[in-house]
């Protein structure tokens, strides 16, 4: 399991890394998993928390990508369902199966969707969800009774992957700790040291203890997501920008407004995206914007156009119209699309990763998308095999079982996103009946899960609990809130904390998720 003081000690005692990878989301992390399973020594350092970024922000989808292949991409959508089969299979505990219906409001649309939702059947080939299927009126209204019927054709239903972002960022967190390799948070990355005009490692310090550390390694690997170009300014103040950030938005409702298992795809917004209804943690998430945007932020914050652009087509497919008032909570991620020459609009922008070696041998990835960050970890650290020297060892994390897999654990029940760790939670409250109470009522987070995350998966704030260990914060802001007194207590009687600590956390973490409310 994921302990600081094991990792601070493997830090102190390792002359030198085969592999440092600063950034701990998708990428950072599956980078991670890949290094320690071909046996590097392999050092991983995330500035806040694991998935702190965008890696937690996302739509929630395993997916190929319908509308890259609408823009002729065929490349990334073959890869992308290749990597959709294989983190279903890999992660059953925290995917699953979710049939998509686009319903279609005239004779043209039905046969144009219909043939290139079968186009991305093919594709998939054996690794293909299901059949898509050509829905008649009546099988629309059946299965979505809240779907506009005016002048309904029918509709498409097809499948795609669905899953928790920052349950599986943590699953690689431990996955790669149980291979051997040493992931740490809150380490914050402060310089590259070189010797000749080549990297030979980095300094950074460890923002819990305020302490500095040195490290050495043969190969480091900037996987920070939007944020890359402050480590290529580290590396060279004259780098060019490689990203060009893209704001997404996602708006979170009750299921009341939206009864139904089916999630819903409209195909046509005004930005050229498409917009998806999708049913997670017993709500429903909206999704999603891509708004241009100059400035990046840890917390970004999701503009006025943005919340009324989503209630707007949401409200035009739906008969249970939503006003700001029924929103739970809002989310706003950042996405690290690579910046070229040509790049004139966002929405356009390829979703296609891309490796950067600078004259001093930092690798830097970014780009790509949740989906494909196994295909995107193998990338970048064959580039860094080959600019490290280091032993040339085949990847094989294509099947290679994520922590806690269990195939007969049902996607959505009781602390399945544990996988086989369910049992020693469920231990922790058998021996103490008062550790099955919940943390706040209305959400299923009890005592037991938050001391198992704080002993085993690294949580060292309130916002580390109940934004990405649990998901209250995004499903639920206002319970959040109010759940923050008793996260912060509890958090300080494991973590040895004083009352001083637990205000400070209080008021750090109602501050932040004031961003998540409606205004």
């Amino acid at each position: 399991m994921l302990s600081r003081e094991k990792s601070f000690e493997k830090i102190s005692n390792t002359p030198q890394w085969d592999v440092v990878v600063i950034g701990g989301g998708a990428t950072g992390l599956g980078i991670a998993v890949d290094a320690a399973q071909r046996g590097f020594k392999v050092l991983l350092l995330e500035k806040n928390d694991f998935a702190k970024g965008t890696s937690s922000r996302s739509t929630k989808l395993v997916h190929g990508g319908v509308r890259y292949l609408a823009q002729g991409n065929v490349k990334l959508v073959i890869e992308a369902l290749r990597e959709r089969g294989f983190m279903l299979a890999n992660a059953p505990h925290l995917t699953h199966i979710q049939e998509f219906i686009i319903p279609v409001y005239s004779f043209f649309d039905k046969w144009f969707y219909a043939a290139g939702l079968l186009m991305y059947d093919l594709l998939a080939g054996k690794l293909s969800l299901s059949r898509t299927k050509i829905l008649g009126r009546k099988s629309v209204i059946n299965r979505i009774p809240s779907i506009h019927p005016k002048k309904l054709k029918g509709g498409i239903a097809y499948a795609d992957g669905q899953f928790d972002d920052a349950r599986l960022a943590i699953t690689l967190a431990l996955t790669a700790n149980d291979l051997g390799g040493t992931v740490v948070n809150y380490s914050n990355v402060v310089g590259l040291t070189k010797s000749k005009g080549k990297i030979t490692g980095v300094s950074f310090v460890d923002e819990i203890e305020s302490k500095r550390y040195d490290v050495s390694a043969k190969a480091v690997i900037n996987a920070t997501g939007v944020f890359v170009d402050g480590i290529l300014d580290l590396d060279d103040e004259a780098s060019p920008a490689a990203v060009m950030p893209s704001q997404g938005i996602h708006l979170i409702i009750d299921r009341k407004f939206f009864p139904t298992k089916d999630a819903l795809m409209i195909p046509k917004t005004k930005d050229g995206r498409v917009l998806f209804a999708v049913p997670w943690h017993d709500a429903i998430v909206l999704g999603t914007t891509d708004t241009p945007l100059n400035m990046i932020s840890e917390e970004p914050i999701a503009l006025e156009e943005e919340v009324n652009f989503i209630l707007e087509h949401f409200n035009l497919y739906n008969e249970l119209k939503i006003t700001r008032g029924d929103i739970k909570s809002i989310y706003a991620g950042l996405r690290p699309l690579v910046k070229t020459s040509n790049n004139k609009s966002t929405a356009l922008a390829s979703r296609d990763h891309t490796i950067i070696v600078s004259k001093s041998n930092l690798i830097t990835i970014t780009g790509g998308k949740w989906t494909t960050y196994r295909k995107m970890a193998k990338d970048a650290l064959n580039n860094a095999v080959f600019v490290a020297k280091l032993p040339v060892i085949k990847c094989a994390t294509r099947n290679l079982r994520l922590h806690g897999y269990q195939p007969s654990v049902e996607y959505g029940q009781p602390l399945s996103q544990y996988g086989s760790d369910a049992s020693q939670i469920l231990e922790i409250m058998k021996n103490q009946t008062s550790m099955s109470e919940r943390i706040h009522p209305e959400y299923p987070f009890a005592k037991a899960e938050l001391e198992w995350c704080v002993k085993n998966e690294m949580a060292m704030q309130v916002e580390d609990v109940l934004a990405r260990r649990s998901r209250m914060l995004f499903v639920n802001a206002h319970a959040a809130i109010a759940s923050s007194e008793k996260t912060a207590r509890l958090m300080a009687s494991i973590l040895k904390r004083d009352e001083q600590w637990v205000q400070q956390q209080i008021v750090a973490f109602e501050e932040l998720a004031k961003g998540y409310l409606p205004s």
